[in-house]
């Protein structure tokens, strides 16, 4: 039977382009000229480089460049075997944001009668949708082309890097001996063994980017960030979503009340959701693509009868089951560096692997595979590279204060240390809940979904760690990482002053309310003692 591809891909996937430029419009013409440009020459190599990157993702180009950038007059070369500017400009951070804006759009005209507005029936032009992500991302696409890196002084060899040994580089028949390399390779949508799931096909984030049609029926295997970005996104936009997730809840990492928040929206937004199934087997049918998954208080059995298992018929499947570092293919063996094909490139604190003069960073390596930890991380890389010889000491992985955000609506973000983890490494702490339907500004907005909790070291303002559920929480959250990075607390948190009415303002609750907490007994008599007085 033959395999249907999804909506808006059937002219598409069968050229040889990679997913990201297809269809191969105007806008997808201009990506390609600054990201991966049809007649690039790769150059003729140096005789030794200071510096060979391979991978020109977020972490490579922040190497590649702040080590240009320097001043210094070391020689660096930049390999890349698909696309400059890697997963976050052309699959993942820059078109799903574009996505998401278009789809948070839909949402606020429908939610407009409750502000008092009557708009009209919504109708969402998806193609239109994509074609604006398309314009955006290659508007972005310069900061990342091969023209700016060239520019820098940086030597662009575009093809597959493989290592020889530990101080050489093969890339496109070419080979380049270098002092010290970065691995800044990536990872890429781990494709689960689901019998049929090949045969059906299936989107990921590096293909479902280039539909130009909405698929009226879709679903998301995975319950992540990216699964819930994506299907929040699609349903608003027109597709009837079912979303499965291995595990009880979605994102099983954040805090539960965050999960359960997300799971009414989600629900409320007409989504189904299949939590604590497992997806068995899948089938091309005249129609579609039929799933067979079987449910939670069948997963759990171990029993395997099919009669307990669930059907749903859809149109496109987006598999969004985490990510599988890129170590395949580098020849690692060969530089004796050491990898395991799950966790990627093994490297310490400092970010060398076993080879003290090879690095690593970014999703081929960390376990945070955001944009921002990896651009973090190259700023690491490039300190203790090249600075270290010259007793300017080294940076730790581990004293990275990271903070993340899940784009769906409301956002979830978080910084620091969970209850969890607290408990586990044996700090005392205590807890602050702040609802955000007590924040004038989110009662204004009409935007009362959502929370801050915040964790601090039990008998002091020392903040350890928080999480935001709101429609800002993204942007929000960075005041909270800049008083953990530079040891703020609680009492200096209370002491700033937050523009009224502002949804950031419920942080300053949060610290009047540790404020509150120190008045004792004995402080409040010595308080009107003092009052007394004057």
């Amino acid at each position: 039977m033959t395999t249907l591809p999804p909506p808006g891909l059937a002219d598409v996937l069968p050229t040889s382009l990679p997913p990201a430029l297809q269809p191969l419009d105007a806008n997808n013409r201009k990506l390609q000229a600054a990201v991966q440009p049809p007649d690039w020459q790769n150059p003729t190599p140096a005789n030794r480089y200071d510096l060979v990157v391979i991978g020109a993702g977020t972490a490579g180009l922040v190497t590649a460049a702040g080590t240009a950038g320097l001043g210094l007059g070391l020689k660096v070369a930049l390999v890349e075997k698909s696309l400059m500017g890697g997963d976050c400009l052309n699959v993942g951070c820059v078109p799903s944001k574009a996505v998401l804006r278009s789809s948070r759009a839909v949402a606020d005209i429908r939610q407009a009668v409750s502000l008092g507005v009557q708009a009209a029936g919504v109708t969402v032009d998806f193609a239109a949708v994509m074609e604006r992500m398309r314009r955006i991302r290659a508007d972005i696409s310069p900061h990342d082309s091969v023209a700016r890196f060239s520019q820098l002084g940086i030597d662009v060899f575009l093809g597959a890097g493989q290592f020889v040994d530990s101080h050489t580089l093969e890339v496109a028949g070419q080979r380049l001996s270098f002092k010290k390399a970065v691995i800044a390779t990536g990872a890429r949508a781990h494709h689960p063994a689901v019998p049929g799931l090949a045969e059906a096909g299936f989107l990921t984030n590096e293909t479902v980017f280039a539909l130009t049609a909405c698929p009226p029926r879709l679903l998301v295997v995975g319950g992540g960030p990216i699964g819930c970005e994506l299907a929040q996104a699609f349903q608003r936009l027109g597709s009837q979503v079912t979303l499965i997730q291995r595990q009880e809840r979605l994102l099983p990492r954040e805090d539960p009340e965050a999960s359960a928040i997300l799971q009414q929206r989600f629900q409320s937004e007409g989504m189904t959701l299949a939590l604590g199934a497992t997806l068995e087997r899948v089938a091309v049918t005249p129609t579609g693509k039929r799933v067979w998954y079987r449910p939670a208080t069948s997963a759990a059995s171990p029993s395997q009868d099919d009669s307990a298992l669930q059907t749903v018929e859809v149109d496109a499947i987006l598999i969004a089951a985490g990510r599988v570092p890129n170590v395949d293919s580098l020849g690692l063996d060969a530089a004796g560096v050491a990898y395991d094909p799950r966790r990627g490139v093994s490297m310490n604190d400092y970010l060398q692997t076993s080879q003290p003069h090879m690095f690593a960073a970014g999703d081929v390596c960390l376990d945070w595979k955001f944009t921002h930890a990896a651009d973090a991380a190259a700023r690491l890389v490039i300190k203790n590279a090249l600075f270290t010889p010259f007793g300017l000491g080294r940076s730790r992985l581990s004293q990275l204060v990271m903070p993340w955000v899940t784009y769906t609506d409301p956002e979830v973000a978080h910084v620091g240390l969970y209850a969890h983890e607290a408990e586990a490494q044996g700090i005392p702490y205590e807890t602050i809940t702040i609802p955000l339907s007590s924040v004038d500004r989110a009662l204004t907005d009409g935007e009362t979904e959502g929370f801050l909790r915040l964790l601090h070291k039990a008998g002091t303002d020392q903040i350890l760690g928080a999480t935001l559920v709101a429609s800002h929480g993204g942007d929000i959250i960075s005041e909270l990482t800049l008083a953990i990075t530079t040891g703020q607390g609680l009492n200096a948190l209370s002491s700033v002053i937050h523009p009224y009415p502002t949804q950031a303002e419920v942080l300053k609750k949060a610290a009047d309310a540790y404020r509150r907490t120190r008045l004792t007994p004995r402080t409040q008599f010595f308080l009107k003692w003092l009052a007394r007085l004057s």
